[in-house]
């Protein structure tokens, strides 16, 4: 699957186009799994789904691809479903995933930048082709918000430290995570965030990779760091529980196609090795 993307559709753009239509955080996919898995036409309004607003996102593939919204209360057409967004993680294509992420994030950028954030005049399309809501009467350009966040795995011999958030609706066990603030660096942030969480020092962080993350709008850095001293205290308002966890007897931990799986897997891997 390959995806070149682009904020303006070219001039004669010919063929079918792809179709990533948004309810919410719930992607418009089709019933039929012998079908394509997004709607394939020429134009959405075949769809009968009044849109809210159209964004050009780029090829894929080769076919012309665009994220629309639609409202909260209409059904999808017959044939179709509208799927959470969470749950397709591990379920389709990373890139696809990848790309619907963006199309969300485009898609809530328009929602929540439609007036001037310095002085609330309505915003318009930038007219030199950037993905910018620009405001007519001051100047001021809105981009597509990006939240940076570090996402670490914290280790100690074979054993490597999760912790369950409050936030979990299910016995789940993550990397220690959390976002980056104004004047600190990614590696700062770290010793700060697992210091807060569980009260532990850690050191020697080494990056592992990013994600973008599209709840609501995140990019995930990966870190493994060692564990130097100190004792497990929580942080009851963020964190359920947090313990360390021998690399072969782990708890139900995110799924495939997350950072925080690939960070724990690859230090099982390392282990194994």
């Amino acid at each position: 699957m390959h995806f070149v993307p682009a904020v303006n559709a070219p001039e004669g753009l010919k063929g079918e186009r792809l179709w990533m239509v948004f309810q919410g955080h719930r992607l418009l996919l089709a019933d039929d799994p012998a079908a394509s898995v997004l709607p394939e036409l020429r134009d959405a309004s075949w769809l009968g789904l009044p849109e809210i607003s159209r964004h050009y996102l780029g090829t894929l593939d080769g076919k012309g691809l665009y994220a629309v919204a639609v409202a909260d209360d209409v059904l999808p057409p017959e044939g179709y479903r509208f799927e959470d967004l969470r749950r397709l993680l591990g379920q389709v294509d990373d890139s696809l995933f990848g790309v619907a992420g963006r199309a969300f994030q485009i898609l809530e950028w328009d929602r929540n930048h439609r007036h001037c954030g310095r002085c609330g005049t309505l915003t318009a399309a930038d007219a030199r082709g950037e993905r910018s809501k620009v405001c007519p009467a001051c100047g001021f350009s809105q981009y597509p918000r990006i939240n940076p966040c570090v996402i670490v795995v914290v280790t100690r011999g074979e054993e490597l430290l999760l912790a369950r958030a409050q936030r979990f609706n299910r016995p789940m066990y993550s990397a220690l995570a959390g976002f980056i603030e104004a004047g600190e660096s990614a590696e700062e942030t770290l010793v700060r965030e697992v210091q807060e969480e569980v009260g532990v020092q850690v050191g020697a962080p080494r990056y592992f990779g990013s994600q973008s993350w599209p709840f609501p709008g995140n990019l995930m850095l990966g870190f493994h760091a060692e564990y130097r001293s100190g004792d497990i205290v929580l942080q009851e308002e963020e964190i359920a529980d947090a313990r360390f966890f021998h690399f072969s007897e782990l708890p139900p931990i995110p799924p495939a196609g997350s950072i925080a799986h690939a960070l724990i897997q690859d230090f099982v891997a390392r282990c194994r090795a």
